[in-house]
């Protein structure tokens, strides 16, 4: 019988050959068993002891030869044994699998490694997560808000009178008549003020549409980063400090910049923001068009339509806005001259960066 992982045989005067055969099988398999390392090993023992034609089992027609009274108590040693090898079998196999996989056993642990391709983050993510960072260190917050918009987020509520050209199907996917693709981040400004109260300053980045023609300078779709911050007492000086303090941090503190008057109709005043030429350091070049200067952005003061859309009273609060294109200052920050390689895939571009 079998016992805390050892055997027990109880034996017989009247069968001492038979006894001395399994005594004899149980101090081999003794013996051979703490010598067992591999699986290899492991399956060679199963076939010598534990086959149908195994030491074992060959114990088994040794019971024609024994008298009937005796047969069962051969029986129950026989039993035993083979209950025993079976368990430390199975310890084995358990304690193998575990620590050597069938890979190992064959392993030259003298052959140098092999190098896994590693991806590399992508020229517009790098770009992107640099920004939040940025604004991050300033006291920003980070929202999201979908994709695809109404009509009244996209548009309306950000005031777009109702024949802007911005609403026709040239500039604009829609998907059916008044569910679009947004064409800007900014409506999540909408959406974060309907559901939150001053102090809000957060930045918005994300993924925009619009239905123009693939060229070296655009694509139907691109990446935004919206800037807003709304409260009491928020001044047009608070939005310049706001722009500069981001240029010098993300373009340099040597950065030259300036402010021009523009207009966007969720903002009043509205400005844009221009900065010397990465390229030509403002000498004047064919991407700056020879002027020494580039866009980067623009914004203004929240339009108080805007604030009043959103169900704030213009004359307790007031806010700034800001708005710029990701993708167009990688292509300007990297060198590179058609925004279509952002998107080929091309793993010899990639890997440059």
């Amino acid at each position: 019988m079998s016992r805390g992982g050892e055997l027990f045989i109880f034996y017989e005067k009247s069968m001492p050959m038979i006894d001395e055969k399994i005594v004899s099988i149980q101090s081999e398999i003794e013996k051979i068993l703490p010598s067992i390392s591999s699986k290899e090993m492991l399956e060679n023992f199963r076939i010598e002891f534990l086959a149908r034609k195994g030491k074992v089992a060959s114990l088994y027609d040794d019971l024609k030869t024994v008298p009937s009274e005796q047969k069962p108590v051969y029986g129950q040693k026989v039993n035993a044994l083979r209950k025993y090898t079976e368990e430390q079998f199975q310890l084995l196999k358990s304690r193998l699998d575990s620590t050597v996989s069938e890979k190992e056993e064959f392993l030259d642990r003298t052959l140098p490694g092999r190098m896994r391709p590693r991806g590399t983050r992508h020229p517009i993510t790098q770009t992107m997560e640099e920004m939040k960072s940025i604004f991050i260190s300033m006291g920003f917050g980070i929202v999201y808000g979908p994709e695809i918009e109404d009509d009244y987020h996209n548009f309306e509520a950000l005031n777009f009178p109702p024949n802007h050209p911005a609403r026709d199907m040239q500039d604009t996917f829609f998907i059916k008549d008044d569910v679009v693709l947004r064409t800007h981040t900014t409506p999540v400004q909408i959406r974060i003020m309907k559901h939150r109260k001053p102090p809000i300053r957060v930045i918005m980045p994300g993924r925009v549409y619009r239905n123009e023609a693939v060229s070296a300078r655009s694509n139907y779709f691109f990446h935004q980063v919206d800037g807003l911050y709304v409260n009491e007492k928020v001044t047009f000086a608070e939005l310049k400090g706001t722009l500069i303090t981001f240029a010098k941090s993300f373009y340099g503190s040597s950065i030259k910049y300036r402010f021009r008057p523009s207009f966007f109709p969720f903002t009043e005043p509205s400005l844009e923001m221009d900065i010397t030429c990465f390229l030509c350091s403002g000498k004047g070049c064919r991407i700056c068009k020879h002027t020494g200067w580039l866009e980067v952005l623009g914004a203004g003061m929240v339009h108080p339509n805007v604030l009043r859309n959103c169900g704030y009273d213009p004359e307790k609060v007031s806010g700034y806005a800001f708005g710029m294109g990701v993708d167009r200052i990688s292509l300007l920050r990297y060198g590179i001259d058609d925004i279509r390689t952002f998107f080929d895939n091309d793993i010899r571009f990639l890997n440059q960066f």
